[in-house]
């Protein structure tokens, strides 16, 4: 038969052949692969210069807007603390305004009361009847005690007579009704 040497030159020239074909076929994918690369590190270099002083922007302006919340808290704080001092300010105010209405009311008072006992004739003495303190009869503990019982009523007395006296009210509406 065929000699096996043929046989292996002619499978090691197919091989070879196959892998110029593969080289020629991956050259222009490995340029591609290497314009990547440099595009790439060209990314990584932009952001290395640019990232940092955009964070240490990023920092001091979030430092800044925590600074400008804390002013305007304070100034809101503030604020309402005026609007409490005016509030307090308006009631002393009303208050000082009533009592000097009560005064002026009272002086009014005051005068015409001189006013019309200047104006008016002396009249004859008044006399007045009143008991001497010592002849009020003295009740013992026990009288008044007793006389604490009798004026007291329950409940239920004072539930009863009201809901008859209610009947006999609400019988007389009725009949004014008809």
């Amino acid at each position: 038969m065929i000699d096996p040497l043929f046989w292996l030159g002619l499978s090691l020239l197919l091989v070879a052949a196959s892998l110029t074909a593969v080289l020629v076929a991956a050259i222009p994918a490995l340029l591609e692969v290497a314009r990547a690369a440099r595009s790439a590190e060209k990314l990584f270099d932009t952001l290395s210069r640019e990232l940092p002083p955009t964070l240490n922007s990023i920092r001091t302006t979030g430092i800044e807007i925590t600074d400008l919340t804390n002013d305007v808290s304070e100034g809101v704080k503030s604020a309402s603390q005026v609007v409490q001092q005016v509030d307090q300010s308006i009631d002393g105010a009303k208050k000082q305004a009533q009592n000097l209405q009560v005064g002026t009311r009272s002086f009014v008072v005051g005068i015409k009361t001189a006013w019309k006992t200047f104006v008016r004739q002396k009249s004859s003495k008044r006399t007045v009847e009143r008991l001497p303190i010592t002849e009020k009869p003295q009740l013992t503990l026990r009288e008044r005690e007793a006389l604490r019982q009798e004026n007291r009523r329950t409940k239920t007395e004072a539930y009863r007579s009201n809901n008859v006296s209610n009947w006999d009210n609400n019988s007389e509406d009725d009949n004014y009704l008809s």
